[in-house]
């Protein structure tokens, strides 16, 4: 699963280098410039694969050491 979140990182990675949407004036629903629309989607998407990040990839030791140094500064 790591290496399927290291993908979809890199391939955000490449997808935010939106050089195609840099020239473009068009509207979308009359108001909104594609652009932004286009780096909108990009934030739930990174969102998303950031989520998926802690769900899946996240060291257990990082958890560990955190609930230990709780435990240590409760007593």
């Amino acid at each position: 699963m790591r290496i399927v979140i290291l993908l979809y990182m890199i391939a955000l990675f490449i997808l935010h280098q939106d050089f195609w949407l840099k020239d473009d004036a068009s509207l979308l629903f009359g108001f909104l410039p594609s652009s932004l629309a286009y780096h909108m989607v990009f934030t739930v998407l990174a969102a998303f694969g950031w989520f998926m990040v802690v769900k899946f990839a996240w060291p257990k030791f990082a958890e560990e050491q955190g609930e230990a140094s709780e435990e240590a500064a409760k007593q």
